[in-house]
């Protein structure tokens, strides 16, 4: 295989579930040949559903992502019982934009779930992601099935070799990552790295040792064809559950990137910190996962 074929496979691998293969090991040096500066777009709007499509438009829309025909997992962060205006989970709204642009880009089935840390029910109703999906044509918001998780090799992981991962999400045709940008008492903030844990099984515990490696090496098996960063309501103290009102602050602000590190950089300067501060985000930039360097990404406003 010459490299202008490698490059063309890495390139369709990454619209979907990437599965570390021996037959193509992925080194930073070639993932950082050829790359050009990663895009991120940003921007502040208060009707979400117009202002998603239009942080998308300067990356190609969502049709540069979502392909018809394709099966599409939609993955926010569902993971605490908490109200939207508490900013623990993904905004309800986000979401529902973000399910709706992908079946207007021709999806099949829109798939949205999480790995909930409190009661699978209470997180899913309680954060207004259900409901507001509720009676959407192909579209499925199910909670999760433990029978559903498969062991994975992680064959470039440094500290994680084998975990269990949803089958669902390493099926998914395109698979788009929608976390919402708060605190984190041990990964210091938790964005569109550490929203891979939604995804895995197993006893989530051992992944905390270690966090920002273990995210990383995660990240190697699962690739978002693009993150969007939900910061309409970040929290800044205390996550990454939450409770107060007080320690969440109104942005009104979304961005969106198909290069996950990019994302994370760019969002991590909303909490007045430097993208190097955040171990997963140094790790994962390491391993070629994607650029923190804020210079060397193409910042477009909206």
């Amino acid at each position: 295989m010459d490299r202008r074929e490698f490059l063309r496979q890495v390139a369709g691998w990454s619209a979907g579930a990437l599965l570390a293969s021996p037959l193509f090991q992925i080194t930073p040096e070639l993932m950082a040949a050829e790359r050009p500066l990663p895009k991120v777009a940003i921007g502040t709007g208060g009707d979400i559903t117009a202002f998603v499509q239009r942080v998308l438009a300067p990356l190609g829309g969502m049709k540069a992502f979502v392909k018809p025909g394709n099966r599409v997992v939609v993955k926010p962060n569902i993971g605490w019982d908490r109200r939207p205006e508490q900013a623990a989970d993904t905004n309800p709204e986000v979401v529902k934009a973000v399910v709706s642009l992908a079946l207007a880009a021709g999806a099949k089935e829109v798939l949205v779930f999480d790995n909930t840390c409190n009661e699978e029910r209470r997180c899913y109703h309680q954060s207004g992601i259900k409901p507001v999906l509720e009676g959407m044509k192909n579209v499925r918001c199910d909670y999760i099935d433990k029978r559903k998780f498969v062991p994975v090799d992680i064959s470039k992981g440094k500290s994680i070799h084998k975990w269990l991962f949803y089958r669902d999400a390493l099926e998914a045709d395109c698979y788009i990552n929608v976390p919402v940008a708060k605190h984190h008492s041990l990964a210091r903030l938790t964005i569109g790295l550490k929203n891979i844990m939604g995804v895995i099984g197993g006893y989530r515990g051992e992944i905390h040792q270690n966090i920002g490696q273990n995210l990383a090496d995660l990240n190697t098996v699962i690739r978002p064809a693009v993150t969007i960063v939900d910061a309409t309501r970040i929290l800044l103290r205390n996550g990454p559950q939450g409770g107060s009102l007080r320690d969440v602050k109104v942005l009104n602000t979304i961005l969106a990137s198909p290069d996950v590190v990019a994302a994370d950089a760019v969002a991590t300067t909303l909490f007045g910190l430097k993208p190097a501060e955040i171990p997963a985000t140094r790790a994962a930039a390491a391993m070629g996962l994607g650029e923190m360097n804020l210079a060397r990404i193409q910042l477009i406003r909206v």
